[in-house]
C-alpha cells in the first residue's frame, strides 16, 4: 500500500506506524501485533514516503487501515484520514463442524472471484490431492461418511496456484474396542509397580474406567499398581465410553508371584500313640508359585533330619519345617513331639502350644496304666483260686492226742477239709458245679480246770458250699 505524507515546516518526526484501530493516544502500532508482526513491512521513512507491505493476506485481513505520526510538538500527532481500505478476495470451504459417522455431508468451495461456468475445482485432504474429486461445480458430496474421512478440506481453481485455507471435518464415532497393555511384561513378583495402559479409539474420546471382578477400581487411561501385593491377584479390563455408545476391552489376567508365608506344621495323629505307630508332620504354606520343596530341622540342629511335605518323626524332639519356591523361603513354629517310655512299650505324645491337651493326653495315660494294673491283679486272683482249690482236695487232719495234752490252750480251732466228689464219672462245668466241700470246725473251750466234764462244749458246724462256675467265680 503506497503511502505519502507531509507535515508543517520546524516539526521533527519522532515517530511513524500504522493502525487498524483509532482510539487517540491508544491506537495501537501493527508491527507490535503477532498478527501482523511476522507479515507487516514498512517501507516509507520519516520525511514523506509511508509505504508498507502486508504479506499473506486473508479475508480477516479485510478492513480499513491508518498512517499515523508523532511529532516532537505536543500537539503535533497527525493521522490520515481516510485510511486504506483493504478488500481481499478468497476461496473458503464451508463443511459443518461435527459429522456423526454414517452421515452424509457436503463440502462447498465458495469464491468471491467471478468464475467462469468452465472452472473447474481441485479438493485436497491434508495438503493431499483428491484425484479423484475433480468436479465441475464447488461442491463435494461424501455419502455415509467414515471415520477415515476425517481431516482438514482445502479447494482450488485448476489452473490457479492459489488454495483455499483448510477447514477441519470431525467425524464422530463410537469407541472401537479397547485394548490392554502391561507395563513390565512377564512375570510380576510382589512389591513390583506394574501399569496397565487402556488404548481406545474414539471421537470424542472416551471416558477409560477399570473393572476387576465386577468392581470399579480406577479411572483413566493409565492405571498404576505400585508396590503390587498378591491381593492385586486377578482379572482386569477397561471400559471406553462417550456419547455414541461403549465398548469393553477382553480380560487380562494379573497373577503375582509371592515366595511362601503362613508356614505352619499339622500333625496327622494326636494324643497318645503306641509304639509302633508312627507320628506324621505335614507342612502347610501359602506361596505362588506352590512350593514344592520342603526341608525338616530339629530345633538347635543345622542340619536337615527330613525332606518332603511329610515327615515321620520317631524321637523326641522340637521340629520345624522349611517351605522354598523360586521367590523365597519360609520356616514355621516349632511343634514338640515326646516319647514317653512306660511299661508295655513306649507312648509318643505330641505336644504344640494347648496346655488343655496335654492334661487330656496325661489322664489317658492314667488311664492306660491303671487298666494294665486291673489285669495283672485279675490273674493274681485267678491263680489264688487255682491254688485254693488244689488244697481244698486234700484233707488236713488232726493229730490224735489225749484233751490232757491240749489243756493249756484256751480255745483251740481245728479245722478238717474233705472234699466230696462223684466218683465215676468225667469232671464236666456241670459236674464241678455239684462237688461238695466240707468243713468241720471243732472248737474246744475249756474254762477252768475245776469245772465237770460235763460243762466242756464241743461246737460242730457243718458247711457245705457249692463251688460256682469258674466264670462267676
Amino acid at each position: 500500500m503506497n503511502c505519502t505524507y507531509t507535515y508543517p515546516t520546524g516539526y521533527q518526526i519522532e515517530k511513524v506506524f500504522w493502525t487498524e484501530t483509532l482510539k487517540g493516544d491508544e491506537s495501537p502500532d501493527l508491527s507490535n501485533d503477532p498478527e501482523y508482526s511476522q507479515r507487516l513491512q514498512y517501507l516509507g521513512d520519516k520525511q514523506q514516503n509511508c509505504t508498507v507491505r502486508l504479506s499473506h493476506v486473508t479475508l480477516k485481513d479485510s478492513h480499513m487501515y491508518y498512517f499515523r505520526f508523532i511529532t516532537d510538538k505536543a500537539d503535533g500527532k497527525y493521522t490520515g484520514k481516510p485510511g486504506v481500505t483493504l478488500n481481499v478476495t478468497d476461496l473458503q470451504v464451508e463443511s459443518p463442524e461435527r459429522v456423526t459417522e454414517g452421515d452424509s455431508v457436503n463440502l462447498r468451495c465458495k469464491s468471491s472471484c467471478a468464475l467462469t461456468d468452465r472452472a473447474t475445482f481441485i479438493w485436497y485432504r491434508n495438503s493431499q490431492p483428491l484425484t479423484e474429486r475433480r468436479d465441475r461445480n464447488n461442491e463435494l458430496l461424501l455419502q455415509s461418511v467414515r471415520r477415515e474421512d476425517s481431516g482438514r478440506y482445502s479447494c482450488a481453481v485448476d489452473g490457479h496456484t492459489h488454495i483455499s485455507p483448510a477447514v477441519q471435518l470431525n467425524v464422530m464415532y463410537p469407541p472401537v474396542k479397547p485394548v490392554i497393555s502391561i507395563s513390565p511384561s512377564g512375570v510380576i513378583v510382589e512389591g513390583d509397580s506394574v501399569t496397565l495402559n487402556c488404548i481406545s479409539d474414539s471421537n470424542p474420546p472416551a471416558e477409560i474406567s477399570w473393572i476387576k471382578g465386577g468392581t470399579i477400581v480406577g479411572s483413566g487411561r493409565i492405571f498404576n499398581i505400585s508396590k503390587i501385593s498378591s491381593n492385586d491377584s486377578g482379572e482386569y479390563k477397561c471400559k471406553s465410553i462417550n456419547e455414541h455408545g461403549e465398548k469393553y476391552s477382553d480380560t487380562v489376567t494379573l497373577n503375582v508371584m509371592y515366595s511362601p508365608r503362613n508356614v505352619s506344621v499339622s500333625i496327622s495323629k494326636s494324643g497318645v500313640i503306641v509304639e509302633g505307630d508312627s507320628v506324621t508332620l505335614n507342612c502347610i504354606s501359602d506361596s505362588n508359585p506352590p512350593a514344592l520343596n520342603f526341608s525338616w530341622f530339629k530345633e538347635n540342629e543345622t542340619s536337615a533330619v527330613g525332606s518332603g511335605q511329610s515327615f515321620s518323626a520317631l524321637q523326641s524332639g522340637r521340629f520345624y519345617c522349611q517351605a522354598h519356591n523360586q521367590h523365597g523361603s519360609q520356616r514355621s513354629d516349632a511343634v514338640t513331639v515326646t516319647v514317653h517310655h512306660v511299661a508295655g512299650g513306649n507312648v509318643i505324645v505330641i505336644t504344640a502350644a494347648s496346655g488343655g491337651l496335654f492334661i487330656i493326653i496325661f489322664i489317658i495315660i492314667i488311664l492306660f496304666i491303671l487298666k494294665k494294673q486291673r489285669n495283672v491283679k485279675a490273674e493274681d486272683l485267678t491263680v489264688k483260686e487255682n491254688d485254693l482249690y488244689s488244697d481244698a482236695s486234700q484233707s488236713i487232719s488232726v493229730h490224735d492226742k489225749p484233751l490232757s495234752e491240749l489243756d493249756s490252750a484256751n480255745d483251740t480251732l481245728y479245722a478238717s477239709v474233705k472234699p466230696k466228689r462223684f466218683r465215676g464219672s468225667p469232671k464236666t462245668p456241670e459236674s464241678r458245679d455239684t462237688e461238695e466241700i466240707q468243713y468241720a470246725t471243732v472248737q474246744h473251750n475249756r474254762k477252768t480246770k475245776t469245772n465237770r466234764a460235763e460243762e466242756n462244749e464241743c461246737q460242730y458246724d457243718d458247711i457245705r458250699v457249692h463251688q460256682p462256675d469258674a466264670a462267676v467265680r
